[in-house]
């Protein structure tokens, strides 16, 4: 699947976050939300934009967004992320990576000459309507938030 446009219907999802809660794009109807796709917890890259976006979480709820991640992994791994890094926002264990795919972010990757499957970090700023009003595809993980906000 190609990466959704800007000013395009937001693919709905439904999964389980960390604590096996079913979560959808319906369940944040009538909001904004920021849905961004990461590789893996706890690894660098992944835990610097996670906190971030932490440490600016009152920001984004002052001016309406709810944030959700969404990653490949299991929601025991969430349920371990979020407690390290005391994160305040839900994850989506999307183990089966059908939302991956339905955002076009599950694709083939190259490190060191291995190609393999992989989530490009993607960010995508959905309105209260469901309709994407941004992909940032060029994430700056210690500097997300600014990325969004500003």
């Amino acid at each position: 699947m190609a990466i959704p446009e800007v000013g395009s219907k937001a693919p709905s999802f439904k999964g389980v976050n960390q604590n096996g809660t079913e979560i959808s794009l319906a369940s944040y109807a009538g909001k904004k939300l920021v849905l961004y796709f990461y590789p893996k917890d706890d690894t660098p890259g992944c835990t610097a934009e996670a906190c971030d976006l932490r440490d600016n979480y009152k920001r984004f709820q002052s001016q309406g967004y709810e944030i959700l991640g969404v990653s490949p992994d299991t929601e025991a791994k969430h349920v371990k992320f979020i407690a390290k890094y005391e994160l305040p926002f839900d994850l989506l264990a999307d183990t089966d990576k059908e939302t991956c795919e339905a955002y076009g972010v599950w694709v083939e990757k190259n490190m060191y000459g291995r190609k393999y499957m992989g989530v490009k970090r993607t960010t995508f700023i959905i309105n209260e309507d469901g309709v994407i009003e941004e992909v940032i595809s060029k994430v700056k993980t210690k500097e997300h938030s600014a990325q969004i906000l500003d």
